[in-house]
């Protein structure tokens, strides 16, 4: 334990914490604060517990659905499953809470996996040739071996049953056998040219099947893709037989007893094929295909890709393929086909498929097969199918696959939430779930799983693209949907015919969710939507009908925020009876909006809510909507920021625009200010007023937004995740101004349009808006070493690509340099374009502005946006436009705009200020305050802080009549950076969390659950007699921390936290019974400073920017925990306490669990004497070293696994499974042997009194005769 002395600090001490000052001076009127070094009144000490031994960054586990699924295993004995995917992932899963995932370092997509079958390994074939053994016989599986092809292509893999020879087929045509336990391999190769016949003047093409015969694991048949089978004998190395068929092989599959099998063909059609007569097909059948009257070949249909023929025991057999659909049905969606005797069943699906697998109860291929179940991989989704019922209804899935079900907008992660919220969620939510799932258990129940150490109740809260909220339940590291929301039942829905809403400022998803503000103790739940709407929702366990109460805000701000060198004096607060213009409050609810007579909208909100009374379900229920309004043709800004406070009966939130305080107890508007008169006389800057509006006015059509359909081609469309801002209208008629995105807190040029570099030429004239991206023309027409921010609301820092740093946030600003008044007056507030119309901004769609080097000119820049993007860059030096062509589905998950929480700067990327973080406390708004007091603290993307003071009335009767008085306190604190976000601490350094009201079930119908008065539970900070600030508040920008000292406002603490990046991410929270913050930067890191002191206790490089999702979707929750979203499918939670790494073994499930392998079923002498039985060779004999030789060096390479601690830990883990295997056998040897002794000396006692008798019978007939006997 250390002790931190603040005077030591002041005094220059602590290197880590520099003091700086940055800022313009104060102005009249106003309390503009800057750091000092000036000594507080007393000494002040606190004792800080955390150290850097308490800090360590681990993932932890991975949910949801895996993206880009690609191949699919199954191991009947264990009983788990995989699943490899595009980007180099596999995912195993088991029971519930037995769920891993593995990555590839290369990346390479996933080609194939193949279980060895109980017995805890895995293999891979990757796209880049590259074989991989996974030992999973520990909770975080590792590769033992790798095996790198040089000269072929691996296309398909087989491993037969309890076998360690693995054959490999190649591209070429050629089959190459690999020893699965030393990863070497054999000289034993199968050439295309000696499997053909040697007339056959064409190449058969790649290898698509391998599969031994079920009777006879010598015979390997080999599937060509040009329809091409051939029978190859092992032990003769020759071939048996050659099938050629005209059309291409996609799959085979054998029935169980060897003597036919079945193949599928790219015409929609299934042949059967006798091993007596391998001439022709024995049946051909088209099982979607028209029957042609004159009796002619069936119409072709879609190759059939995959065919699985399992035979019963007491049923006739299943066929069950995939595709073969007629393709006169070309709208029909991808579907499943079973056929079961005579009946066809065809499941129709939702996304395409890419793999199924049939499960069966015997892991022998030469037993019947008894399947049980089908389980789809599709691209979206796992389905899992009962075959034991006649109308195949599918399993309820345990695992959250569905995160995805409508694009993630935001998260929110809560960490030790009241106990009892859980359970009640998930009352509430089991009420809607679906119905007419199998009643049988879920056949994937491998592996164990139990409870960790580390239990405490987390919430997950997703947002989506429709509107819809999901609470999810992430206790123990597991996760499970507890209840869904959908925020749209609270509007009006749109009628068939009448075409979008003529308010709408986004055509696809208006509802789509942008942050949350959630209290737990309260069940107060606030969402800000898209269309720059705020819903306040409260829970009840009951059915209720109640009127939604709309309240329409608007903001308009008539002055430029534009620093002019002339000083100008501005009015001090504005009164009701002197408003300034830029001050407007909002039209009564219900106060019908105007459009004039030139179609310019004024005072009309986006969406249309529900007049008349809503029925709600127990649940989450709509109180209270505020909705933002048109503005003289100009629609709202988007929310940049909210908080809700349940004690004070408060919402907040803010944009570009203002900021807006509504009391939601008595449904009224408080405050509806302009930033700029939030200053007051206090502003720190001068401002010119605003210029004339261009007399150019747009209908609405010139606003509305174009969706994906524009960019995409209609293949694409089925699989979109993500949504995408597109560009904005200019108000200079006919042409199409694109202006660049400029960071709230950059350094503006001069406003002269001649000398302004961001000043970019007219496009060409057939360059349309709905196919045009901001963000490459920009990038093309940047000249020299700029430094370049994000076309929307996100920063992004890819700072080593180009050689440089780019930083697209506040001035230049040295350590310790304060900024004149004159070098203030030149900084420019607001640009001159209009705010950009924006779109719905899912997490999975991101776009990525790169920094340009001079150095190195256009060409490596293009080239590096086409490896990103692949995109074709429209170049104005060129004089020349070129199409986009998007080549990969992940092209439109790299591209990501900047739509976030409060913990990021505007939306609008434009250099005006915007509210971006908000926060309710009971604080010291006024410096000198002598007592506590409600106080709403306001960040914005200049850096500055504002205190408001909230004056609430005593006692509950009049808080529910009497207004609430909220005014702007004079107290304005500077940061470098845009404000992130606010904490509150005591003098003894412990966090002192917002009050709150305690829950109350307001439609109850038991008075004794019915609480007649609010109950309020408030949090003041402990105070000392020798100290005279009693609280500290933390705020930290995107460059830097402070801790203030209240209510004297001095300065104690600056840490800057990055130069050359920028934080993305801020959060105060509690981590062994001590504060600290945590940030997440631009550039990767992951960072933790100590609190108050502002120590650096992490630093650690752990996430590079490539994928912007994350920067998006990160999130801080107490107990050292974190998580985003790694994929548009899923979310990926992660640990920075090293208390949590040491127990996560404990918490993660086993994979493997020892299980006897069944015994092969006795099939009787008579069917084993005519050949019914498979017949077994030693592969040993053929394919090793002795007998095949050694292949050679050049064809595959052998990488060892990753050594360390993990390979040893992997290693050990499989040793003592053996050892422990091995000791029960000995165990039970012993006794066999115990018993086999006393057999045996019992054995030798009747022995030798047989051999007594016999010689006392030899000696009384020794002397006799034969004819005395």
């Amino acid at each position: 334990m250390k002790k931190f002395n603040f005077r030591k600090v002041l005094d220059g001490l602590t290197a880590s914490s520099p003091v700086s000052s940055s800022g313009p001076p104060s102005c009249p009127g106003g309390t503009v604060t800057l750091p000092t070094a000036a000594a507080p009144p007393r000494e002040m000490e606190v004792q800080e517990t955390l150290t850097s031994e308490n800090f360590q960054i681990c993932k932890t586990v991975r949910h949801g659905f895996p993206y880009q699924p690609t191949c699919l295993a199954f191991d009947p004995v264990q009983r788990i499953l995989a699943i490899g995917t595009r980007r180099g992932g596999v995912r195993i899963l088991g029971r519930p809470g037995v769920d891993c995932y593995c990555q590839h370092e290369s990346g390479a997509a996933v080609l194939q996996l193949q279980f060895l079958i109980n017995e805890g390994a895995l293999v891979t074939a990757c796209a880049d040739d590259t074989l991989h053994l996974w030992n999973l016989r520990q909770k975080r599986p590792a590769i033992l071996h790798s095996l790198k092809f040089n000269r072929e292509r691996i296309t398909f893999c087989h491993l037969p049953f309890q076998s360690k020879w693995l054959y490999v087929g190649t591209e070429r045509g050629n089959t190459h056998i690999v020893n699965v336990e030393s990863f070497i391999l054999s000289g034993y190769v199968i050439m295309w040219n000696k499997a053909i016949e040697l007339s056959t003047k064409t190449h058969p093409g790649p290898v698509v099947h391998l599969s031994d015969s079920p009777r006879d694991e010598a015979k390997l048949l080999i599937g060509f893709e040009s329809g091409t089978v051939v029978q190859w004998d092992l032990r003769v190395k020759k071939a048996d037989f050659r099938i050629y068929y005209d059309e291409a092989i996609h799959s085979v599959s054998w029935h169980h007893e060897g003597k036919q099998f079945m193949c599928s063909h790219s015409d929609g059609s299934l042949t059967m094929w006798n091993m007596k007569n391998t001439a022709k097909p024995f049946q051909i059948t088209f099982p979607h295909g028209k029957n042609q009257r004159d009796g002619k070949k069936p119409e072709p249909c879609k190759p059939i890709l995959k065919v699985e023929y399992k035979t019963c025991k007491s049923s006739e057999p299943f066929i069950i393929f995939s595709g073969g659909l007629s393709y006169d049905k070309a709208c029909r969606r991808p579907s499943l086909t079973i056929m079961h005797g005579k009946s066809i069943t065809v499941l129709e699906m939702d996304h395409p498929i890419v793999e199924f697998l049939t499960l069966c109860e015997t892991p022998y291929p030469n037993d019947f097969q008894e399947p049980y179940a089908v389980v789809v991989l599709l691209e979206k989704d796992l389905i899992v199918v009962d075959l034991t019922q006649s109308n195949f209804p599918i399993f309820e899935n345990p695992y959250p696959m569905d995160v995805h079900e409508s694009p993630v907008t935001c998260t929110a992660y809560f960490a030790d939430c009241p106990p009892d919220l859980i359970p009640v969620l998930y009352s509430v939510g089991a009420k809607h779930k679906k119905q007419g799932y199998s009643n049988k258990e879920w056949p994937v129940k491998g592996g164990t799983w139990t409870l960790g150490i580390q239990t405490y109740p987390e919430i997950i809260i997703t947002g989506h693209a429709d509107g819809s909220i999901k609470f999810w339940d992430a206790s123990a590291i597991t996760l499970q949907m507890l209840y869904k929301l959908k925020t749209s039942k609270v509007f009006e829905k749109q009628k068939a015919g009448e075409g979008k809403q003529a308010a709408e400022i986004v055509e696809e998803d208006p509802y789509a969710i942008q942050m949350v503000s959630w209290c737990p103790e309260s069940r107060v739940f606030c969402v800000a939507g898209i269309s720059a709407h705020v819903m306040l929702y409260r829970f009840s366990k009951h059915e209720a009908t109640n009127e939604i109460v709309s309240l329409e805000v608007r903001f308009q701000c008539e002055a430029e925020d534009v620093i002019s060198p002339e000083v100008e004096t501005n009015p001090p607060f504005p009164d009701q009876s002197a408003q300034s213009p830029s001050i407007k409050t909002q039209p009564l609810p219900g106060s019908p909006g105007t459009i004039t007579p030139e179609g310019i909208k004024d005072s009309i909100p986006c969406l249309k809510v529900k007049s008349r009374p809503v029925r709600m379900p127990p649940g989450y229920q709509a109180e209270l909507v505020i909705q933002l309004v048109w503005v003289d043709g100009e629609p709202p800004q988007q929310i940049t920021s909210l908080a809700i406070n349940s004690a004070y009966g408060l919402v907040a939130f803010g944009n570009s625009n203002g900021l807006a305080v509504v009391d939601f107890i008595q449904k009224t508007v408080l405050l509806s200010m302009g930033i700029f008169d939030l200053y007051g006389s206090g502003d720190p800057y001068q401002r010119l007023s605003r210029s004339p509006r261009k007399s150019k006015q747009f209908t609405a059509d010139n606003f509305c937004m174009r969706g994906l359909s524009n960019f995409y081609s209609d293949s694409k469309k089925r699989i979109r995740t993500s949504y995408q801002s597109l560009t904005e209208l200019s108000d200079s008629p006919g042409a199409l101004e694109l202006e660049r995105c400029k960071s709230p807190t950059s350094v503006p040029y001069p406003s002269t349009h001649q000398n302004d570099p961001r000043s970019l030429p007219d496009p060409p004239a057939n360059l349309k808006a709905s196919h045009y991206s901001p963000v490459f023309y920009l990038l093309d027409n940047v000249k020299g070493p700029r430094k370049l921010s994000l076309p929307t609301d996100l920063k992004t820092d890819l700072d080593h690509v180009n050689g440089h740093c780019t930083s697209p946030t506040s001035q230049p600003c040295n350590t310790g340099k304060r900024i004149s008044s004159t070098e203030g007056t030149k900084l420019n507030r607001r640009g001159p374009g209009r705010p950009p119309f924006r779109k719905a901004q899912s997490a999975a769609c991101m776009e990525i502005s790169l920094p340009v080097s001079h150095t190195e000119g256009y060409a490596s820049r293009r080239a590096m946006l086409q490896q990103l993007h692949g995109v074709s860059i429209y170049s104005h030096d060129e004089h020349h436009a070129a199409t986009y062509s998007w080549s990969e589905k992940e092209s439109r998950e790299n591209s990501f705009s900047r739509s976030r929480s409060s913990s990021v700067s505007s939306i609008d990327k434009e250099t005006k200020e915007a509210i971006t973080a908000l926060y309710f406390m009971e604080s010291y708004a006024r410096k000198n305050d002598t007592t506590l007091s409600p106080s709403l603290w306001v960040g914005t993307s200049l850096g500055v802080v504002l205190a408001i003071s909230l004056n609430l009335p005593v006692g509950e009767e009049q808080r529910q009549t009497e207004p609430i008085v909220a005014s702007p306190s004079g107290t304005v604190l500077m940061l470098k950076g845009s404000v992130l976000t606010f904490a509150s601490l005591d003098c003894s350094g412990g966090l002192i969390h917002q009050p709150y009201e305690v829950w109350r079930d307001a439609h109850s119908l038991d008075e004794h659950e019915k609480p007649r008065k609010r109950k309020l539970v408030n949090f003041s900070p402990s105070t000392s007699q020798d100290t005279v600030d009693y609280q500290f508040a933390v705020i930290c920008s995107e460059k830097q921390a402070k801790v203030f000292s209240l209510p004297s406002q001095t300065c104690l603490y600056v840490h800057n936290i990055t130069e050359a990046s920028f934080v993305l991410r801020a959060d105060v929270v509690t981590l062994c019974n001590s504060v600290c913050l945590a940030c997440f930067c631009a550039n990767g890191h992951i960072m933790t400073l100590s609190l108050p002191s502002l120590r650096p206790m992490l630093d650690v490089n752990y996430l590079p920017l490539t994928d912007m999702r994350i920067a998006r979707t990160f999130c801080y929750t107490n107990g050292g925990q974190a998580l985003y979203l790694s994929s548009p499918t899923e979310i990926q939670r992660i640990t920075y306490s090293q208390e949590m790494c040491d127990n996560l073994q404990d918490m993660l499930g086993e994979l493997f669990t020892p299980v006897e392998t069944p015994e092969a079923q006795n099939r009787g002498f008579l069917k084993g004497f005519f050949g019914g039985n498979a017949q077994t060779f030693d592969r040993e004999e053929l394919f090793g070293e002795a007998a095949a030789g050694k292949a050679s060096r050049s064809l595959a390479q052998h990488i060892p696994g990753p050594g360390g601690m993990e390979g040893m830990k992997a290693a050990a883990g499989g040793v003592v499974g053996d050892l422990a295997r091995a000791r029960i056998a000995l165990e039970e040897r012993g006794q066999k042997l115990g018993d086999l002794e006393d057999r045996t000396a019992a054995m030798m006692a009747n022995a030798e009194s047989f051999s007594k008798h016999a010689h006392e019978l030899m000696l009384k007939y020794k002397d006799k005769k034969w004819y005395q006997l």
